[in-house]
């Protein structure tokens, strides 16, 4: 066999063409892409594994410090998978199916697998899930935890939603109103924005629960943690005494998680780069 430049041995394919599957691969399904070249996704998949493996041999992750992670559904359903990312650098450290604690402790066997030291990683940002707080406590013993505020925002966009759910219930005037409070005042359209004042004038409790959600977002904008608990105090005291149920619950679960939503005044990290 001779060996060219132009191909790896047994590829089948140039290496020009192996470049454009992988910048493909990054914007659409293998089957996409196997469709589109004519050729069968196996085929596909044996270049994406390959190109993918030669690079996870090479990367050096001695300088993590900082790892956000989160959770995406494989596909419809509950099919979990937990993607780590280098919040300095943004990379893809590690990707695992599940996200449960075992997948936080392989996350840090991978990382010492490249050079790292799951010791030094002095930051973790991720949502309420217990496992993973579990699994950061016990594989990343020096990291300090930040909730991400968008997935604490989240937790109270889900409480005022159930807050209009019961109240639509007894009056017909939340009737196709639902995004109308899930969105910022200044995110409404011209008619959505006309809607929500038609409102103002019925005394609902989803309105409450709405001021109470906008009130939260304000923690993120105090100039220091001192100020910042100062007002997140303020804020629970007012939430948990609505005498909105899911309002309440909301606020003792961020309660039960006070000093990681505060940690985001001294770190001002969030995984929106894995919600991208």
């Amino acid at each position: 066999t001779v060996e060219v430049p132009w191909t790896r041995s047994r590829s089948g394919f140039t290496a020009l063409f192996e470049a454009l599957i992988m910048i493909m691969a990054r914007e659409m399904p293998v089957a996409v892409i196997a469709a589109i070249v004519g050729e069968h996704d196996t085929r596909i998949w044996r270049v994406l594994h390959h190109h993918v493996e030669e690079a996870r041999r090479e990367a050096d992750f001695s300088e993590v410090r900082r790892i956000g992670m989160d959770e995406t559904a494989s596909r419809r359903g509950h099919n979990y998978i937990s993607l780590f990312f280098d919040l300095d650098v943004k990379r893809l450290l590690y990707g695992a199916e599940g996200r449960d604690q075992d997948t936080v402790s392989a996350c840090a066997v991978d990382l010492s697998a490249h050079g790292g030291d799951p010791d030094q990683v002095q930051q973790v940002c991720c949502d309420m899930w217990p496992a993973y707080i579990k699994g950061v406590n016990a594989s990343f013993p020096n990291a300090e935890i930040t909730f991400d505020r968008f997935h604490i925002m989240k937790i109270m966009n889900q409480a005022v939603d159930e807050v209009r759910r019961q109240e639509a219930k007894t009056t017909d005037v939340l009737k196709k109103t639902r995004y109308l409070w899930l969105k910022n005042p200044n995110n409404l359209t011209g008619k959505q924005r006309r809607k929500m004042d038609s409102l103002t004038d019925h005394n609902l409790k989803t309105a409450r629960a709405y001021q109470i959600r906008l009130t939260l977002q304000e923690l993120f904008e105090q100039p220091d943690r001192k100020t910042g608990e100062a007002f997140l105090k303020c804020w629970y005291f007012w939430a948990t005494h609505s005498r909105l149920e899911p309002i309440i619950h909301a606020a003792k679960t961020i309660k039960r998680h006070w000093e990681g939503v505060l940690n985001w005044f001294d770190s001002m990290i969030t995984i929106g780069l894995l919600e991208g």
